[in-house]
């Protein structure tokens, strides 16, 4: 790492977390898709009388996934836990409110709140880095040409400031944590006949449900034992994927373009200042604002309540962000610029940690830590010839005299 400039490391991180953005919902589908084939039953077990077996597929109690050799079936076995608590807390919401919309957005609530300080550091690490750019583009002049000296000088200014290039990684992992197991619950959970089996935690029958004893099918659609309409959405199964229409084979959902629209909202908050001429940012910001608007792609493919659980996350995420960046980069927008966005300071603004007090070097490195230790070669240098120039001319007056 020593022979690469910092320049050099930061295009490689934007374009790795650039390329990780762009490829994030590809991933998320394949993910799912394979969390749920081995968490779903297959297909097997009785089929609801008068029922064909070739017109209706067949399904079987939900349970818990087992561990297997396949990698499938280990990654199901791995996500089960947090599926069961999801699963469990929404099942226990439901039975309150009677409203499975509201419960999966009370359910997001909760996920959102306990996870307050994993994304709190996220944004507060991605605006220090944002504050801290002038000062590293000061040292990539100050030591241009020399490679290592700026690699060595940007760790410093960054541990020095606080700021930790890395920081959005892991909540990046947390939310895919959640979101796979949350679309199992929603796809697997929600469309099962009877899941008692994932409410019962250590042989504990956490909550028993009133499910039928075998599935009962109405227009070649199992009858979920959880209640999944609602009526404040005009009726939508949120168990299900709804679609408007149909574009170029793709179905478009109400529910995944304002999923879109507010993740461009939230994505603009935290994107760096517009800066003429850097090609490499203006390229970056493309790529953040075009993956958003992919997801309105996975209307027709998605169940409406995973649409649900993002919507109210990135609202979740857009306060969040306000309450720390303000409104960061939203405005302006096509060249309006409201006056409640002028000079608005945020509430929790992000600080600097103080810069440590310089102490004295270990001994035998033929340094000091005073304050020539924080000047630059090149100061240091000039300092020293001045003082030779003019020792040079009280000299040469001496011997004159």
């Amino acid at each position: 790492m020593q022979h690469l400039r910092s320049t050099d490391m930061r295009a490689l991180m934007a374009r790795a977390g650039g390329l990780a953005r762009l490829l994030a919902p590809i991933a998320l589908i394949v993910l799912v898709v394979l969390v749920v084939a081995a968490c779903v039953p297959q297909a097997g077990g009785s089929t609801a009388p008068g029922a064909s077996a070739t017109i209706h597929p067949t399904q079987t109690p939900l349970v818990p996934a087992k561990p297997g050799a396949d990698p499938i079936s280990l990654l199901a076995w791995l996500f089960t836990p947090i599926f069961q608590a999801l699963f469990i807390v929404l099942v226990g919401i439901d039975q309150v409110v009677k409203d499975m919309g509201i419960s999966i957005v009370i359910l997001t609530l909760i996920v959102r709140v306990i996870l307050v300080p994993v994304f709190r550091k996220q944004i507060v690490g991605q605006r220090r880095m944002q504050l801290v750019q002038p000062e590293v583009k000061a040292l990539q002049q100050r030591y241009k040409g020399d490679k290592a000296k700026v690699q060595q000088a940007t760790m410093e200014l960054y541990k020095e400031r606080g700021v930790n290039p890395l920081a959005g990684c892991f909540p990046t992992l947390i939310t895919f944590l959640f979101l796979i197991p949350m679309y199992s619950v929603i796809s697997g959970g929600l469309t099962n006949y009877n899941p008692n089996a994932m409410l019962n935690v250590l042989g504990v029958q956490v909550i028993q449900l009133d499910c039928p004893s075998a599935p009962v099918y109405i227009n070649g659609l199992v009858q979920p034992c959880l209640n999944t309409v609602v009526p404040w959405l005009g009726g939508l199964n949120v168990a299900y994927p709804s679609t408007l229409f149909a574009i170029a084979g793709f179905g478009i959902s109400f529910l995944a373009v304002i999923s879109a629209l507010l993740q461009v909202v939230q994505t603009r908050m935290v994107m760096p200042p517009a800066t003429p001429g850097d090609s490499q940012a203006k390229l970056q910001g493309q790529m953040m604002l075009f993956v958003p608007l992919i997801s309105v792609l996975y209307g027709g493919i998605l169940p409406a309540g995973l649409f649900i659980y993002w919507i109210v996350t990135t609202i979740f995420s857009i306060v969040q962000q306000y309450l720390i960046v303000g409104w960061g980069s939203l405005f302006p927008i096509f060249g309006w610029m409201p006056g409640f966005a002028r000079d608005h300071a945020p509430r929790f603004p992000v600080t600097f940690q103080a810069p440590k007090p310089k102490t004295p070097t270990a001994a035998g490195d033929g340094q000091s830590a005073g304050p020539m230790s924080s000047r630059s070669d090149e100061e240091r240098a000039e300092s020293a010839a001045s003082t030779v120039r003019k020792r040079g001319r009280q000299g040469r007056r001496g011997r004159r005299r």
